[in-house]
């Protein structure tokens, strides 16, 4: 077997693996990527993506069913769904991205392998594809190759027992489902089947749902759920499941299905890392700044590389590596990280949060008095800043309500770019927005509150 050489060879085509891929072609540099799966990865194929077409559709057909229900003056009759349909229009929308990240990686000049990749060592991978074995011998290799669904050894996935992906794929809305896990996962997919008919319950080992935030993010949401119909079951344990229940150590809960979202595991078993011997941090590769790890040569980005297990973060470590090869003096010197949980309301965090930071000034702006959100029957949430008290640097901006994710990127740039709560309370936000939220916060810690 002759070697197939490259000077880059990148082994994964999520969002991290693909940005890296097309950048380096784009600058030049003879690049491989390899995936057994369509590019796109998790998170186009079965994860992000889809998830938010199925929360898109379960939000129109939960507000057309309810809308007899507000003060709007509209009536309806009671809507069918054809949960078949809405998941053929999902794969539709993931077939399309597959497509357009497949023609960048041809504009790119990136070759693109379909199979599974092993390292033989440090510069040579085989790759198992449909034609058999090829082996390829890289200058460099990122690694890229995600993260899958922890799955528990008393619920082990297939039948009933549902992973998210799994989710993703019913072709009908269960009576009734249990979702282990009160993370993002489990509650962004959980309301979504309450949405659309479904008896959904919540079983939290914790005492809170979505216990890496704080209490004041956490309340809007949980009222939601309740309003929903949601059951939630804090410190509860599941233990095992059989004849349509689900056991906990407090009980049994009646489950035609279970989703399993305990959070998320590294995909490094599986492309014989152990022969390389690369220095760990846990099941995570360890890198430095550049990405770099402990060999000269390998690379890695995303999930593999620990928390925050974000598209976002692993697109941007790409693209980073990539201009690394390129002979580009660039390194890792992001600020924050804008992470969105999109259940309903949505939660978006950056920067800091209350506490982490000492001398601070802390001031939030509730959506109650907020004039686009009365408009559009959401007023639950708010926007809140975290500045340093000594010079009014942004540190940190929270938010939880109706369609925040779309704020996100404006409250990473003001931390990027240095703003104060000078510069955010003299900037004019247009009315009406949820935006203004942002200004208000601002003005309110300043102790210039205009609107409350």
């Amino acid at each position: 077997m002759s070697d197939i050489k490259c000077k880059l060879l990148v082994i994964g085509a999520g969002p991290g693996g693909y940005v890296c891929a097309i950048r380096a072609g784009q600058l030049g540099i003879d690049t491989i990527i390899v995936d057994r799966q369509p590019p796109g990865g998790t998170c186009l194929n079965v994860g992000c993506i889809p998830s938010k077409a199925l929360i898109h559709a379960a939000d129109v057909f939960h507000n057309i069913a309810h809308a007899s229900d507000g003060n709007l003056g509209i009536t309806v009759s009671a809507p069918e769904l054809d949960l078949g349909k809405t998941i053929a229009w999902k794969d539709r929308i993931v077939q399309r991205l597959n497509e357009g990240v497949a023609g960048l990686l041809k504009k790119a000049k990136v070759q693109f392998i379909a199979g599974d990749a092993r390292f033989v060592d440090g510069k040579t991978v085989t790759v198992q594809t449909d034609d058999g074995e090829k082996r390829f011998r890289a200058e460099n290799v990122v690694i890229a190759t995600g993260s899958a669904s922890i799955e528990l050894p008393f619920l082990p996935f297939g039948g009933d027992i549902l992973s998210s992906t799994d989710a993703l794929a019913l072709s009908q809305v269960p009576k009734s489902m249990v979702v282990v896990g009160g993370g993002y996962i489990g509650l962004e997919i959980g309301t979504a089947f309450a949405k659309l008919g479904a008896k959904v319950t919540i079983v939290e080992a914790t005492e809170q749902i979505l216990p890496q935030y704080d209490s004041a993010l956490t309340k809007p949401v949980a009222q939601r759920l309740k309003e929903l119909g949601i059951e939630v079951q804090l410190n509860t344990k599941a233990q095992g499941y059989a004849k349509g229940l689900l056991q906990t150590d407090k009980g049994e809960i009646p489950a035609d299905k279970v989703l399993v979202a305990v959070g998320r595991r590294p995909r490094t078993n599986s492309v014989g890392i152990e022969e390389l011997s690369l220095s760990m941090d846990g099941a995570f590769i360890e890198v430095n700044s550049a990405c770099q790890s402990s060999m000269r040569g390998i690379y890695a980005i995303g999930d593999v590389t620990g928390e925050p297990m974000l598209a976002h973060r692993a697109m941007a470590q790409g693209e980073m590596v990539a201009e690394r090869l390129a002979g580009h003096k660039v390194s890792w010197d992001k600020r924050c990280i804008p992470a969105v949980c999109f259940t309903d309301p949505e939660i978006v965090t950056c920067g800091v949060l209350p506490g982490e930071l000492e001398n601070s000034k802390v001031a939030e702006f509730p959506f109650a008095a907020n004039g686009r959100a009365m408009t559009t029957e959401r007023e639950d949430g708010f926007v809140r800043v975290v500045a340093r008290a000594d010079d009014d640097a942004i540190m940190g901006i929270q938010a939880v309500g109706a369609g925040v994710s779309e704020l996100s990127a404006v409250f990473s740039l003001a931390i990027e770019m240095g703003s104060t709560l000078q510069d955010i309370a003299a900037t004019i936000h247009a009315h009406p927005t949820r935006s203004e939220g942002f200004q208000e916060a601002a003005l309110s810690a300043l102790g210039k509150s205009l609107h409350i």
